[in-house]
């Protein structure tokens, strides 16, 4: 009796076993063909700027993935849905999964090298690998693309200006009016996207009922890496604030003492 149910229940076990490999080898080929494709264009750009150097070409890469990312994260979030902070946990949209294996590929092409020329420290690496292991998650349970499509949105929506900040400094033009913009609006973007909506879906993802326990954890590490990163902007800002600042004072205080010393010819 127990051999006839085996036999009936076997066939249909089998099915779901093969079809979950199928999926499986799926994903790994999206995430491979993503892989393949940004190492195709960093190669690309090294040829293009081989005057440049090889962090040149990496950071166009990764300004490049931020703006498409930032674009299909979007209209996932705002258009095709389900929002984030009410439906946490839910099923993985077809477009999500496209887009999570896109990102996938490119986490994977930074995170090596990165650790090949060690241009990044912990930090950086850590978030590297959180991204990487949390897009896995998703992929591998089928669910919670939702809010992990949430988090690379509000990842990457400063990367374009970090890397903005980065080719202006290279160039020589970051000590100009045109750098302040930029490094005001990344401050102003990371502390109110990354930390304040970021909180605000963290506190929305531990109150569902829906999402799994080490996803909820994967999402307190994301958040206490981004404040990390906030800590460290934020004494950027203070250090910069303070010498222009003090700069001003001392150009006031100089044209003072010009005015005073009847130095200043009148016209």
């Amino acid at each position: 009796m127990t051999q006839c149910c085996f036999l009936r229940v076997h066939p249909l076990f089998f099915w779901f076993w093969s079809f979950h490999r199928r999926m499986a080898l799926a994903l790994c080929l999206q995430a491979l063909c993503s892989l393949g494709g940004w190492l195709s264009l960093y190669i690309s750009f090294c040829r293009l700027n081989n005057h440049r150097s090889y962090e040149w070409s990496c950071r166009l890469v990764t300004f490049t993935h931020g703006v498409l990312s930032i674009g299909l994260s979007a209209y996932i979030g705002f258009i095709d849905g389900p929002w984030p902070f009410t439906h946490p946990g839910s099923p993985n949209t077809p477009l999500q999964v496209h887009v999570l294996c896109f990102t996938l590929g490119y986490f994977i092409f930074d995170l090596g090298w990165c650790i090949y020329f060690q241009s990044e420290g912990a930090l950086m690496l850590a978030h590297h690998t959180l991204s990487i292991l949390g897009i896995i998650m998703a992929l591998v349970l089928g669910e919670s693309g939702t809010e992990v499509n949430a988090v690379l949105f509000g990842s990457e929506i400063t990367n374009p200006l970090l890397q903005m900040r980065w080719f202006l400094r290279e160039t020589g033009h970051y000590h100009s009016f045109t750098g302040d913009v930029v490094d005001f609006l990344f401050a102003a973007l990371f502390t109110g996207v990354r930390i304040g909506v970021g909180a605000h879906l963290l506190f929305c993802e531990m109150v569902s009922p829906k999402p799994k326990w080490f996803v909820k954890v994967g999402g307190v590490a994301m958040y206490a890496v981004s404040w990390c990163f906030m800590v460290s902007i934020w004494r950027f800002a203070w250090r910069k604030s303070s010498k222009k600042y003090h700069t001003w004072r001392s150009r006031r205080s100089e044209e003072r003492q010009v005015k005073h010393n009847g130095l200043l010819k009148t016209h």
